[in-house]
């Protein structure tokens, strides 16, 4: 019996802190906008609205220009030892830093402890993920093409949604024969929905509900709701490729097309799972996660061959009262990073 098949109930359930994702985002205008691009970003690009976030590297707060200089001056010491941090949805990558101290990220540890130079990406999270993918594997192509010295070896880090848009870029880059993705020899996902959301589904399901009332206010209602961004609806099912959503029927709810896109072998895959109580089999873990994704889905555990990631036991991690906003600054997930990245490279 797995650890995810028991239930051990406790008493109480311990309380749990809960970090405002305002707080957690870095709050202001930048928050603001990061969460109407994760709300209604889709509907910002197709309109060619300026509040659209148009995805980019962010250095001290800007954007980064991919050519050779502007490397060079952002990156002067760097040995080309790179580790790419994503983001999830409606936040920025302002996530990683630690509430008390801003200027802590685990970029910024890994760089200290492992010579590991972060770069920051900030993008539209309500487009399509798989769109979000291919832009990905686009800006890595050039970024390892222009950085000022070589390029040994690039770490993908992707927090919730922002570990499916990595997912996403690396099945790109195989298909597409990308040089990037031979420097990739080690990946982390923290908090990722691997396997899907249900906060979504249930979303899907009373949308599709209210439209089959033939009431106008109902209507309106399921019109709101469906006001849901593309990058927030592809997370119900994970949908990583464009084929999984292309064609789809908006009147059939949970449509599920999702196609398995399994981990590309070569890589060190690593995974940090998210759960409520201070117990991983407490019930309400084992009902709820981290409070957004379900342990099943973090962990990569499907209970099937066809759409279980097959990730060693050893490299995934459950962090017991951590809920999902935390887990992108979390001084336990940073001692397990180190503790994986002191391994021998793969």
């Amino acid at each position: 019996m797995t650890p995810l098949e028991a239930m051990d109930v406790p008493a109480s359930v311990p309380e749990t802190p809960v970090v405002p994702p305002a707080r957690a985002s870095g709050g202001g205008v930048e928050f603001a906008i990061g969460v109407l691009n994760g709300v209604v970003g889709d509907y910002l690009h197709r309109s060619d609205n300026g509040l659209a976030t148009p995805m980019e590297l962010f250095h001290d707060g800007r954007p980064l220009a991919l050519d050779r200089e502007s490397l060079r001056r952002a990156y002067p010491h760097s040995r080309g030892r790179l580790a790419l941090w994503v983001h999830g949805l409606a936040v920025t990558e302002a996530v990683w830093s630690y509430p008390e101290e801003p200027a802590t990220t685990y970029g910024a540890q890994l760089e200290r402890d492992h010579g590991f130079t972060p770069l920051y990406l900030r993008y539209n999270t309500g487009l399509h993920i798989s769109d979000n993918g291919e832009s990905l594997a686009r800006l890595l192509e050039e970024l390892v093409a222009a950085f000022p010295v070589p390029v040994e070896e690039l770490v993908l880090v992707g927090y919730s949604m922002g570990g499916l848009v990595v997912r996403s870029a690396c099945h790109v880059a195989a298909e597409a024969g990308q040089a990037w993705l031979s420097r990739v020899r080690r990946a982390v996902y923290i908090g990722v929905p691997h396997l899907g959301s249900p906060l979504e589904r249930v979303g899907s399901a009373v949308s599709w509900v209210l439209r089959k009332v033939p009431n106008a206010y109902t209507q309106l209602i399921a019109d709101v709701a469906d006001l849901r961004s593309s990058g927030v609806k592809d997370l119900g099912v994970a949908r990583l490729l464009k084929r999984d959503w292309e064609g789809a029927s908006p009147d059939v709810p949970l449509q599920s097309r999702a196609h398995p896109v399994p981990l590309l072998p070569g890589i060190s895959h690593h995974l940090v799972v998210g759960a409520l109580a201070e117990k991983e089999r407490h019930l309400v873990s084992l009902l709820f996660g981290d409070g957004v994704v379900p342990l099943t889905s973090a962990a990569g555990r499907a209970g099937n061959t066809v759409h279980d990631l097959l990730v060693p036991p050893e490299h995934v991690r459950v962090v017991p009262g951590a809920h999902h906003f935390a887990l992108a600054h979390d001084a336990r997930v940073y001692a397990q990073l180190q503790s994986w990245f002191e391994e021998v490279s793969p």
